[in-house]
């Protein structure tokens, strides 16, 4: 979050385009939503079954995996170089496979957590979450495997674009699904903030659960209409 936040204040100093392939915006904006991403990440896997250790190693690698991420993403921002889809060179090639690969490590990750969250119990896992929470989190991390989804589309039909010679169609194509990506993404950080939040009221717990149950329809029907809408666009692009 802190080198999005610096480049946040390189563009203002340096100015350029804000969209496009090539511009300050992806360092800042992976910048801070990997490092946001990892916080709560890091929050939600307090309520989820896992054990101690199993924990440590799933939070440790997705913790290296966002460093390494936003790190070729920065590098080839000072660049001045597209850091998706580029394979104009040996290092812009070996860069954009770290990414890809990058990307499947956040998949097994994520997916894991997904799985444990929708289990009961496991040595070490806290015994007195809410079923609020738990509701909440089981939501949030549907969500996120959609925004799994998203992406592993967005690259895979960028990577054939490219590999057919449409280098500028790839960055046209992958944009097409960005609201689905983004709306998806964060219901594992909303979802979960709503449910904590709703301790601080005098609402029983089997009303905290409606009022999460309600919100988490909502979010996911929003969800599904942006889905659609990016849907079409990414099929007749």
């Amino acid at each position: 979050m802190a080198s999005g936040l610096f480049h946040l204040a390189v563009f203002a100093v340096d100015g350029g385009p804000w969209e496009g392939p090539v511009s300050w915006r992806k360092a800042v904006t992976f910048g801070l939503s990997f490092g946001l991403t990892l916080i709560t990440i890091a929050w939600v896997s307090s309520f989820v079954a896992l054990g101690d250790r199993a924990r440590n190693v799933l939070l440790g690698v997705f913790a290296a995996d966002c460093v390494l991420e936003v790190a070729l993403i920065t590098v080839q921002a000072w660049r001045r170089v597209p850091s998706h889809f580029n394979m104009e060179t040996a290092l812009d090639t070996t860069i954009s496979r770290m990414l890809a690969v990058g990307g499947g490590v956040l998949i097994v990750v994520l997916v894991t957590l997904t799985v444990a969250a929708f289990r009961d119990g496991a040595p070490g896992a806290a015994p007195d979450v809410a079923l609020s929470m738990r509701l909440a989190v089981r939501a949030g991390f549907v969500a996120l495997c959609g925004a799994l989804l998203s992406g592993a589309a967005m690259i895979a039909r960028g990577v054939a674009e490219v590999q057919t010679g449409h280098q500028q169609a790839a960055y046209h194509v992958a944009g097409a699904l960005k609201p689905a990506h983004a709306v998806t993404m964060h219901a594992i950080l909303v979802l979960p903030a709503l449910a904590w939040l709703l301790t601080f009221t005098r609402f029983s717990e089997a009303r905290r659960v409606r009022v999460v149950a309600v919100v988490s329809a909502a979010y996911g029907a929003a969800a599904v209409v942006v889905i659609g809408v990016s849907a079409i666009r990414f099929a007749t692009a």
